[in-house]
């Protein structure tokens, strides 16, 4: 039988943050996903254009970003090893729709290089999820 390690103060703390992260996320893929004629009229006419002109492929890498990241979340709150693996499926959400944006859309045009914050952002913190929950599993914390 597996021994399992209580988790630290700072293990909760980061959970928390992913999760809050992840919320976050969530809520902008459905504020996206359900934006009212009203909040569209907000949006710059050229912004707008490369949300309504992506392909559904891409949605769905976002839905598969956002709420697998949530899940990931949640599973690390509840010390679940699966977390680690759900957290490499966002980040796969995360780079195809990313790598889209960056290379197959004009987003660099349109937001200029102040764009590529938060796709670097996501990425990195991402990758930490990952590496975090690795080390979870690995120290006995994530049963």
């Amino acid at each position: 039988m597996a021994t399992i390690t209580k988790p630290s103060k700072s293990f909760w703390v980061i959970s928390v943050l992913a999760l809050v992260w992840n919320l976050i996320g969530t809520i902008a893929y459905l504020g996206q996903a359900f934006m009212t004629d009203e909040m569209k009229a907000l949006i710059p006419k050229e912004q707008l254009k490369l949300i309504e002109n992506a392909p559904s492929w891409v949605t769905a890498a976002f839905a598969i970003a956002v709420w697998f990241g949530l899940l990931g979340s949640l599973l690390l709150l509840i010390r679940k090893k699966l977390a680690h693996k759900i957290f490499i499926i966002s980040l796969l959400g995360v780079l195809v729709q990313t790598g889209y944006n960056l290379f197959m859309t004009n987003a660099l045009d349109v937001y200029g290089y102040s764009g590529l914050i938060q796709p670097i952002i996501t990425i990195m913190i991402s990758l930490f999820l990952i590496s975090f929950a690795k080390k979870g599993e690995n120290s006995g914390i994530l049963a």
